[in-house]
């Protein structure tokens, strides 16, 4: 089996943070969101990963060949026009193998062993709240019998999260070829839920595979929100003399943290320094400086230094104080 992972997306509704390094490296509960996807995919020993990079791909094959002895090719893709023309590119070089797809910034917590015994080609489901934003399956028993992406009536809320495995792979290269030759976008792009509706439609089956728990890294919202998520059940830091930890925390060996009220939620890179703050629900970064700050629902980037101030205030009646 040959695994799948597009990461060239430029991450725009992330910048800052997305200016200087790639969305898969921006750090949640302790780790770069692709280190979270690649421990993950341990659990099933591809044969090869495949990465299709492209906004500062060095930094994600930087980080690859430094943390993981995956056997990893990387391929750059030029043209962002869609997750099916990634896909596509990446098929070139799996020949007849089955493939594991998993989008790069999106996690995943499920059993790959048992999705992949599950059935010849497997798509993760998860029900949502706003289907139509997403690509939708339609399911019948255990079958899946239509994918429309991102439909404005949905008929279904089962999201296609991300995870796909298909041994009709070449089937698939097959379906996105046409898509590009005919021309055949949604919304502006080449997608992949259309080329396996055209599976669909050929007579190949797809089953459903139900994915608990799917978390989002999109925007800062929901980068913050996976940051809690994945807290909860991590291992969780202690107190120490330079800090009082409120639970769940994450804070890298090597961070100093120094007359500091840490948590809850908070993630702490390595290298960083933090010092005289008060910290809840935030990401801060390798390498950055925070003092002097209450700081909550905030990302701090990979060594940024931070400076405020505390206030003392003596105020009177019929008073107001007021920062703007």
């Amino acid at each position: 089996m040959v695994a799948i992972i597009p990461v060239a997306g430029v991450g725009s509704r992330l910048r800052p943070h997305t200016h200087t390094a790639p969305k898969p490296l921006l750090h949640v509960a302790g780790k770069p969101i692709l280190g979270h996807i690649l421990d993950q995919l341990a659990t099933v020993s591809p044969e090869r990963v495949i990465f299709v990079v492209g906004h500062m791909g060095d930094q994600i094959i930087d980080f690859v060949k430094t943390h993981y002895d995956f056997e990893a090719e990387f391929i750059e893709q030029t043209e962002l026009v869609g997750l099916g023309y990634a896909v596509y590119l990446a098929l070139q070089q799996t020949g007849d193998r089955d493939v594991l797809i998993l989008l790069g910034d999106t996690i995943i917590d499920c059993d790959l062993p048992a999705m992949i015994a599950s059935g010849d080609n497997v798509l993760g489901l998860k029900p949502v709240d706003d289907p139509s934003r997403f690509g939708i399956a339609e399911v019948e028993g255990d079958r899946i019998v239509r994918l429309v992406e991102k439909p404005d009536q949905p008929a279904s809320d089962l999201a296609i999260v991300g995870v796909y495995y298909l041994k009709d792979a070449p089937r698939l290269r097959t379906e996105l070829h046409y898509l590009m030759e005919h021309q055949v976008t949604s919304r502006g792009e080449y997608q992949i839920t259309d080329a396996l509706q055209r599976l669909i439609q050929a007579g190949c089956t797809l089953r459903p595979f139900a994915i608990e728990h799917w978390y989002d890294c999109g925007k800062k919202e929901t980068l913050l929100a996976t940051n809690r998520a994945l807290l909860r059940g991590a291992p969780q830091a202690v107190s120490s003399d330079g800090a009082v930890i409120v639970p769940p925390v994450f804070v890298a060996p090597d961070a100093s943290v120094e007359g500091a009220i840490i948590g809850p939620y908070v993630s702490i890179g390595p290298g960083a320094k933090v010092r005289n703050c008060i910290v809840r629900d935030s990401i801060i970064s390798a390498g950055a400086q925070v003092s002097d700050l209450l700081l909550e629902g905030s990302l701090v980037g990979n060594n940024t230094s931070l400076c405020g101030h505390f206030k003392k205030f003596n105020v009177g009646d019929d008073s107001e104080v007021t920062d703007l």
